[in-house]
């Protein structure tokens, strides 16, 4: 059973810097995509950023130049260095490990939040 934690959420002012990590409990395979997704309330969850094994990141235009996602394939353990927040950025940030080929293989942790907020 694969479980991912998510660590690093918290309450930071506008314009502030938060880094969010998410780490398995298992050895998740290079060809798996993990990525950052986030859901405001009463908004349905979206996502944020991802890496597939050979892919660039993708982002959400909405995060561009100013988040950044990295991944130690090593660890299983995936980052996001979120800079220049806006209360628009507050959510609860989830980690998910999944392979696109297929169904079945697909992994949500449980959260974490994010508060932007002076």
């Amino acid at each position: 059973q694969v479980q991912l934690v998510e660590s690093g959420g918290g309450l930071v002012q506008p314009g502030g810097s938060l880094r969010l990590s998410c780490a398995a409990s298992v050895s998740i395979p290079s060809l798996y995509t993990m990525g950052w997704f986030r859901q405001a309330p009463g908004k349905q969850r979206e996502l944020v950023a991802t890496m597939a094994r050979r892919d660039a990141p993708n982002y959400a235009d909405s995060v561009k130049g100013r988040f950044t996602i990295s991944r130690d394939h090593a660890k299983s353990t995936i980052y996001l260095q979120m800079n220049s927040l806006t209360p628009q950025d507050t959510a609860v940030y989830y980690c998910r490990a999944y392979y696109p080929l297929a169904a079945g293989y697909d992994y949500w942790g449980q959260g974490t939040q994010v508060t932007v907020s002076s």
